[in-house]
């Protein structure tokens, strides 16, 4: 019988899964450190004898509790080696004990760091500016490793931005308003968390047949190879041309387009090998703003924070 344990279950991503595999009927177990509707175990995946417990009766593991980049300036880099290594060790070598036959790895698109610029595919070698991005390519690393030694199936999801958080750099929040800012990422570095938890469920049902893989997961761009170097110089002219209604909805807004993409994030992969078909793309972020609606899914809304205490964007332990 299906069992599926979730990590980080108070958080954004493990919230909605647990929510969405709730509703589909499965059998589901949110585990994390703070208690919370969606959590069933309270506790730390730290705690070996807590994860074998979780893990009775298992059968697939969705894994996105971590520290994020907004604890970088809270929490120190003994921190995320703990929890963003550590934990998934525990929870890979578990579950292998445990017989568990899928298992799925929440990465991130900041894996990449230093490399992030042009046509950014899971061919692209990271190479992380942080501790955030270093820690959770070491824990892809031992996803591989685990999956080589002993056989247990795992897939790898590098996510893009779905935080509903404001951007934490000063300098762009000034010149841009929220909803703008986050409907121009759709065109190369953002997802909406529906098409995010889509993803994730498609890889713990594909997961046996993959055995391993690393997939990007992020809207699709409408953008193509070619469009790089103009991106560069003139992107508010691409974009016109692939949406020419573009700038007279922006107008109306008073938004305006970004002056220059940097990087562009495919999915290609994903699409290919999951089946997946995400939904909440520019286009779709195009039509919601005409017609005055919201265009972030209904699993999106309301921030979460990242720490106990507000202190401004973000918040600090």
């Amino acid at each position: 019988m299906e069992r599926i344990l979730v990590t980080g279950s108070a958080g954004h991503l493990g919230e909605a899964l647990v929510r969405v595999l709730s509703a589909q009927g499965r059998d589901v177990l949110g585990l994390d450190v703070a208690a919370s509707p969606f959590t069933s175990v309270v506790g730390s995946v730290a705690d070996r004898d807590v994860v074998r417990s979780a893990l009775r009766g298992v059968t697939a593991v969705l894994h996105p509790a971590t520290l994020h980049k907004p604890h970088v300036g809270s929490h120190t880099r003994q921190d995320f080696v703990d929890t963003n290594v550590t934990c998934t060790l525990t929870l890979l070598e578990e579950s292998v004990a445990a017989g568990v036959g899928s298992f799925v790895f929440t990465s991130t698109t900041s894996a990449f760091g230093r490399a992030l610029s042009g046509w950014v595919t899971e061919d692209v070698v990271p190479l992380p500016r942080n501790i955030y991005g270093v820690t959770k390519t070491a824990a892809e690393n031992l996803c591989e490793l685990v999956h080589r030694d002993h056989g247990l199936p795992v897939v790898v999801l590098r996510t893009s931005r779905f935080f509903p958080e404001a951007d934490d750099r000063d300098e762009v929040r000034t010149a841009y308003e929220d909803a703008n800012l986050k409907a121009n990422e759709y065109l190369y570095r953002r997802a909406d968390l529906q098409d995010i938890v889509d993803a994730h469920v498609l890889a713990m049902e594909q997961a046996p047949e993959i055995g391993f893989d690393r997939m990007i997961v992020s809207a699709t761009t409408p953008f193509r190879h070619e469009h790089l170097a103009r991106l560069r110089t003139e992107a508010p002219s691409v974009v016109a041309e692939l949406f020419p209604e573009q700038p007279d909805v922006y107008a109306r807004r008073g938004w305006r387009m970004f002056d220059e993409v940097d990087r562009v994030y495919v999915n290609d992969h994903a699409r290919s090998v999951l089946g997946w078909r995400p939904r909440y793309d520019f286009a779709h972020v195009l039509a919601a703003v005409r017609a005055g609606e919201d265009f972030r899914s209904p699993l999106a809304v309301g921030a979460k924070g990242y720490h106990d205490e507000p202190t401004g964007v973000y918040t600090v332990r």
